[in-house]
């Protein structure tokens, strides 16, 4: 099983670029499909972007479309989510998550701790 887990995360000023990284160490890491969500207290989880196994193919939620870009580099068994022009409104814990590429958190089974990003003004 993937198990994700998401070193990294912090505190940040608006405008500077922030990356995420989402490792595994399953030795299948590339036959699942990636997404990260992120969750504000009291809220649920919220849909941001998801790459397929190749890599190739990636949907983006509207408040991520030109700011936030996902890769993956399966030789590293690593997903990456690069921040750009973040915002106050963009913290949040970030979740990594595996099995699928839609939009619906309950359609991925297999979910990291998440990591905290703070975006100070």
């Amino acid at each position: 099983q993937v198990h994700p887990v998401e070193p990294g995360g912090g505190l940040v000023q608006v405008g500077v670029p922030l990356r995420l990284s989402c490792v595994s160490s399953c030795a299948t890491f590339s036959s699942y499909n990636m997404g990260w969500f992120r969750q504000v207290p009291g809220k649920e989880r919220v849909f941001v972007v998801s790459v397929n196994r190749s890599g190739v193919a990636t949907n983006y939620a509207d408040s991520a479309k030109g700011r936030f870009t996902i890769s993956r580099d399966n030789a590293k068994n690593t997903v990456y989510l690069q921040m750009n022009s973040l915002k106050p409104e963009d913290k949040a814990v970030y979740l990594c998550a595996a099995g699928a590429t839609t939009i619906y958190s309950r359609n991925y089974p297999y979910w990291g701790q998440g990591t905290q990003v703070t975006v100070s003004s």
